[in-house]
């Protein structure tokens, strides 16, 4: 087994840091096996953040590496379905001009691309998941085993639920050390490393490695070690939110099992279904519009479905934040991980992702001694700042293919001043092919070259699509590729309860798995 630090420090709660330490535990821990201590310090006067309440899909196999039962997710955070993303008016204006991005792959993606042979819209054409999507179904059943669909899907839950979930798990089950207390001061070593952490109650806590989950506040990385802020409000202007909780309909509207994004004219909408409530949100940039009048368009984005009283008893939450990311996430004996390490707009969901990914990473290229700290961080910057880089792409990407032109918004985020040069050169490859995994110099991109084709299409970017067939054996295979698509949605809409059904019935087995003793 490898030889790994003994002492870890993780500074921060919520999602990232919880989730970072268990990542850790389930690995290197002394219950798992290993020899590394690992102890979590929090705040107890410092409020928790939800970074978003969507995942991708790899949160099932993160989840299930740590030892957390699906079951105690639904049972306890408030958890549904994710299935992909809807995007509605962002191509036009129109409300209806609407596309997928499912988290499922093309059909025989593989093998060769469909979308020229395709007579449907492309997400409806190479899988069935679009379709089960406005059908409101799940993408499974309910003895269906953990973390198992017939259809990739990911996670929405509540995010301080889920923190606090996985502070029960990472202390009861994983040995992971919980100190509450508030940080005074950073003590530093000869080298400039990190030696410990002083509490305001007096004690000192030191460590061989200092992981900074204290959000935007970013205690270790930025206002002790001083590691330069990257802006990246020059490509993504969004820096604002007006975030809201709205009730269901009733009790039995469907709940959708993707997020649904609207475009607006200065901003795009979240909207995110729990099985107990909706979470939205407003994004927008502070250099083209104000929170009083987002306010007011959100408020008439409403105004289809809620009654007036409704409206009035609203409560918006306005958050703020700079778009861009550390220099550098690993330095000296200190990484950041959330918030500290940066932050974008929750278009697509990658604030937890890349928690994810870091956690993944840090657990993988833990260094054998203090003399190794160095090259694990030289190989850990590498690979997580390719991650940032591929996700800053795929996002910009979104504003990039719109014809949209109500607003000086809109328009600004077409310009090739704004526009990053890889993905300049790509759009024009992809002009003449589709997206491949030579596009990307990193070997797992966070957003593979399938969702750029999902994105392409739906935005009416198509790749070349009247390119002829190299052999007539190419269409042959891809009819019948198409045709399994569409005889597995019949399956599908036959087989699989409602979003909403499966939740329910989830939820009933908890509270019986509850009466006889804590589940997972």
């Amino acid at each position: 087994m490898q030889q790994a630090p003994l002492s870890i420090c993780v500074l921060g709660g919520g999602a990232a840091g919880w989730l970072t330490a268990a990542v850790l535990a389930a690995e290197h821990g002394r219950v798992a096996g290993g020899d590394c201590t690992i102890t979590l310090v929090e705040s107890p006067t410092i409020p928790t953040v939800g970074v978003g309440e969507g995942t991708w899909p790899s949160m099932r196999e993160t989840l299930r590496r740590i030892g957390l039962s699906e079951q105690r997710l639904f049972t306890e955070c408030d958890a549904a379905f994710k299935q992909g993303s809807l995007f509605s008016a962002w191509k036009t204006e129109d409300r209806t001009d609407k596309y997928y991005h499912p988290f499922s792959l093309p059909h025989g993606y593989f093998e060769q691309d469909l979308a020229r042979f395709a007579d449907l819209e492309y997400a409806y054409a190479v899988t069935p998941q679009a379709a089960v999507c406005d059908d409101h179904l799940a993408p499974k059943q309910v003895a269906t085993p953990e973390y198992a669909g017939v259809l990739n899907y990911g996670y929405h839950f509540d995010a301080v639920k889920f923190g606090l979930c996985l502070s029960d798990h990472c202390t009861r089950n994983l040995g992971v050390q919980h100190v509450r207390a508030n940080v005074a001061s950073v003590e530093s070593d000869a080298d400039g490393n990190i030696a410990a952490l002083v509490t305001d109650a007096g004690a000192s806590l030191s460590a061989d490695l200092f992981i900074d989950c204290s959000g935007s506040a970013a205690l270790l990385i930025g206002e002790h070690l001083r590691v330069p802020w990257v802006d990246l409000s020059s490509v993504l202007f969004n820096d604002r939110a007006l975030a809201v909780q709205i009730p269901h309909i009733s009790a039995e509207s469907p709940i959708a099992s993707v997020t649904r994004s609207t475009a607006r004219q200065n901003g795009w909408i979240w909207d995110i279904g729990l099985p107990t409530r909706r979470g939205m949100g407003y994004v927008y940039s502070s250099q083209f519009t104000d929170a009083a009048a987002v306010e007011a368009d959100f408020r008439e984005f409403f105004g289809a479905e809620m009654s007036q009283g409704a409206l009035q008893d609203l409560n918006f939450r306005e958050l703020t934040f700079q778009p861009g990311h550390r220099e550098v996430m690993w330095h000296g004996n200190c990484v950041a991980v959330g918030m500290a390490a940066g932050f974008i707009e929750p278009l697509e969901a990658s604030a937890l992702a890349l928690i994810e990914q870091s956690a993944g990473l840090i657990r993988d290229f833990l260094p054998a001694s203090k003399q190794q700290m160095a090259l694990a961080a030289k190989r850990f910057n590498h690979q997580i700042l390719a991650h940032w880089d591929n996700i800053i792409d795929f996002l910009k990407l979104h504003y990039v293919l719109s014809q949209r032109t109500d607003s000086e918004y809109w328009l600004a985020h077409r310009r090739d001043e704004s526009i990053p040069e890889a993905l300049q050169e790509n759009l024009a490859l992809w002009r003449h092919r589709a997206p491949a995994k030579q596009d990307f110099p990193q070997a797992q991109p966070l957003f593979p070259p399938a969702s750029y084709r999902f994105v392409l299409n739906g935005m009416g970017y198509e790749c070349d699509r009247m390119r002829a067939p190299r052999k007539e054996s190419d269409e042959v295979r891809a009819r019948m590729l198409l045709a399994e698509v569409q005889k597995h949605l019949v399956s599908f809409k036959q087989g699989l309860p409602t979003n909403r059904k499966l939740l329910s019935q989830l939820a009933a087995r908890g509270q019986a798995s509850a009466s006889k003793g804590r589940v997972g």
